[in-house]
């Protein structure tokens, strides 16, 4: 993680987490990330795995030049990387990771900036994981960013990280409501227009397991 928000919400996530698989949504305090709440956000779970945003910082709708509340996480990415995007979100709602996106936004008059994304799991009803904390972060200080509306984004990288080393042993049972995917098990690396993707296995030219 490069932006000291990201490293301050991982941990205050993990120190509430503990040793289960996820926290719950109505234990996370605003008070206790005060400080880097504008960069934060909540993305819920809804029909056909639909993944909007229900709260959104100002900072993140400031520096965007647009409400996210309502929207979808989706909205704004190319095709190709709507896919990785599903992928990642599946797993870390299936196995209790913590995403870690590289994004590149761009404004409509071509200006380019490098935002850094973490999408954390939260349990909110059933002991399901419908949930994510989230936050965006800029990288890079462009001054100008704020100024202008940014009107798609790229990723440039993602990566699944297991807070344990390891999927929880409660996954398992997750497995069986997996949002998008839900036999993912092994990723490779692609490299496409200077971009690189961890591409998990599944979907529908793959069967289930007997």
């Amino acid at each position: 993680m490069k932006t000291t928000t990201s490293q301050m919400l991982f941990n205050y996530w993990n120190s509430v987490r503990g040793s289960r698989l996820a926290p719950r949504r109505f234990e996370i305090e605003p008070g206790c990330i005060a400080s880097i709440l504008p960069e934060t956000f909540i993305l819920e779970r809804g029909p056909q795995a639909d993944i909007r945003y229900r709260l959104a910082g100002t900072r993140i709708c400031e520096q965007f030049g647009a409400e996210f509340r309502g929207t979808s996480f989706l909205d704004g990415w190319p095709a190709p990387d709507r896919t990785a995007l599903q992928n990642n979100i599946s797993r870390v709602m299936m196995e209790g990771a913590t995403g870690l996106l590289a994004l590149e936004a761009v404004s409509a008059r071509g200006r380019r900036a490098e935002f850094e994304a973490l999408l954390l799991p939260l349990t909110h009803t059933r002991e399901t994981i419908d949930r994510l904390l989230g936050a965006f972060v800029l990288v890079n200080g462009e001054p100008w960013v704020g100024t202008e509306p940014l009107t798609s984004r790229r990723l440039i990288d993602q990566k699944v990280i297991w807070p344990d080393g390891q999927p929880h042993p409660s996954a398992e049972t997750l497995n069986r409501q997996a949002p998008f995917l839900p036999h993912i098990r092994t990723a490779r690396i692609v490299r496409f227009d200077r971009r690189q993707f961890r591409v998990y296995d599944g979907g529908l030219s793959k069967t289930p397991r007997e």
